[in-house]
């Protein structure tokens, strides 16, 4: 019998997962090319061809029992040195290869750095909407989600709200910014609001805050929108990064933690942090990637194809009567429901072959998550389902236009 806690997490598995499998079933009865799959957040545009070049590069020039043997749980020192040197560049910071550790992906580091800091019973704040995997995290290392709802009408933070959500339990806080699945971005004054905030509840509570960013969309950007570099606003603060989306690598599982040099017991969490890799299971990243991501740091996907999307599924949703909230990154809209049952809604896109996410899914009800990290034909032949859509919500009684 596999364990209670297992038994509950498999009863709720991702609701993300389960549309995606609903997609692949849909695609053969209904051929792929009339199935609108916006489930899932896979990047659709190619990866750069300096990553093949890259790969091919590594395989000739590097021994190849270094390129894949074992290596400090940390990862390669000189791939380390390298992102410490490209962020600096970026951002005039003063990191070394010790404030980096490779991990598998944005994922495993997160899970890392909860591994780190939580004891049992130690509060973790979200703000809504979040990806819905943090619940997960947290509680693998027997955390509490405490969740914060951020302003409904922007998406921004609630600062009065998450002041009043902290305790002396409070461990850290995870922002996502760009945000997975709003799309926007949290400005530097509110960045700097927050962290005069947690300086006053460090100060009352004499603990400290721990800030993880989560940032696999950081460069999936639009309209030239700057996203705050976290540790410039944070003391105690992570970096959780991912190639993923950036280099369209999601399968590869590559990505770092970047830790602030300011950061309270620093060698102790640096420490921490190796050790936790290796004990998770992870090991450690990577080893060829870790060498090719390092080769190609100022590389990334041609975002216009996102920025395109996003312009043509947003003017065409908003022409109808949807209202959301423009995204400023990452690959996702979510607007509110026509309807006043967002899972019904999710339910009648069904018919039209639509697949998107319940917002409850994000700890948002009332909303619904479109990736829109999809093919510009799959996008545009889509529309006219959307609009099918539109015209069946508002003659449905859950209809947000009609009298309840």
């Amino acid at each position: 019998m596999i364990s209670k806690k297992m038994q509950a997490m498999t009863a709720n598995s991702s609701v993300i997962r389960a549309m995606f499998e609903e997609g692949a079933r849909l695609a053969k009865e209904y051929g792929a090319e009339n199935v609108f799959d916006f489930s899932i957040g896979n990047p659709s545009v190619t990866p750069p061809p300096q990553v093949a070049q890259a790969i091919c590069d590594c395989l000739e020039e590097e021994p190849p029992l270094l390129l894949h043997g074992y290596m400090n749980n940390s990862g390669y020192e000189s791939v380390r040195a390298a992102i410490a040197d490209h962020l600096n560049r970026q951002h005039g910071c003063a990191l070394d290869s010790s404030h980096i550790v490779m991990t598998c992906g944005a994922a495993g580091g997160l899970n890392v750095i909860l591994k780190t800091l939580l004891d049992p019973s130690d509060e973790v704040i979200v703000l809504a909407p979040f990806f819905g995997e943090y619940a997960n995290y947290i509680s693998n290392f027997e955390g509490k989600m405490v969740v914060v709802n951020c302003c409904p009408d922007t998406f921004q933070p609630d600062l009065a709200l998450l002041e009043q959500a902290i305790t002396a339990r409070t461990k850290a806080i995870i922002l996502n910014t760009p945000n997975n699945p709003s799309g926007v971005i949290y400005p530097a004054q509110t960045l700097r609001q927050m962290a005069e905030l947690l300086r006053r509840c460090e100060q009352k509570f004499s603990s400290s805050i721990y800030v993880i960013s989560d940032e696999p969309y950081r460069e999936i950007v639009y309209d030239a929108a700057q996203v705050p570099f976290m540790l410039d606003y944070f003391d105690n603060a992570f970096i959780g990064y991912s190639y993923s989306k950036s280099l369209s690598l999601p399968g590869e599982r590559i990505g770092y933690i970047a830790v602030n040099p300011k950061m309270d017991q620093l060698s102790a969490v640096l420490s921490s942090l190796n050790v936790a890799t290796r004990i998770l299971g992870f090991v450690n990243a990577p080893s060829l990637f870790q060498k090719v991501v390092a080769r190609i740091l100022d590389v990334q996907v041609d975002v216009s194809v996102y920025q395109n999307n996003r312009d043509r599924i947003y003017n065409h949703l908003t022409g109808l009567g949807f209202q959301c909230v423009k995204p400023q990154g990452a690959f996702y809209l979510f607007p509110q429901s026509p309807l006043r049952d967002e899972k019904v809604f999710c339910e009648l896109a069904k018919q039209q072959n639509i697949l998107v996410v319940p917002g409850s899914s994000f700890g948002c009800p009332g909303h619904f998550r479109l990736s829109y990290c999809v093919s510009p034909e799959q996008l545009e032949r889509s529309l006219p389902a959307f609009e099918r859509l539109w015209e069946a919500c508002k003659t449905h009684p859950l209809f947000i236009g009609n009298p309840s």
